[in-house]
């Protein structure tokens, strides 16, 4: 779960939930709410909770409700050197 109390205190910067719109307009071609986390493949800055640094394996949808993609956590880290990173999630269970 993202602690958004905490992430507006790291991003010093009120945030919310993107509109539908918002997130049309910026991921037109994925699905509402299977937005991949590669922002560079949409120019898109991102911010990455620092428990996925040492992950083996990362999976995420592909940017529809039906594709599981499957990187290597080494591979993934390579995808996402521009993002910033810091710990502002904890496990939902």
């Amino acid at each position: 779960r993202i602690e958004l109390g905490t992430l507006q205190s790291i991003m010093d910067k009120r945030l919310g939930l993107a509109s539908e719109d918002e997130v049309v307009s910026l991921f037109g071609d994925c699905d509402i709410g299977a937005v991949p986390p590669i922002g560079a493949a949409y120019d898109v800055p991102v911010i990455l909770d620092e428990s996925l640094g040492n992950a083996d394996d990362i999976y995420f949808e592909g940017g529809d409700h039906r594709t599981l993609v499957h990187v290597s956590g080494k591979d993934f880290r390579n995808l996402t050197t521009d993002a910033r990173q810091a710990r502002f999630s904890h496990p939902a269970y």
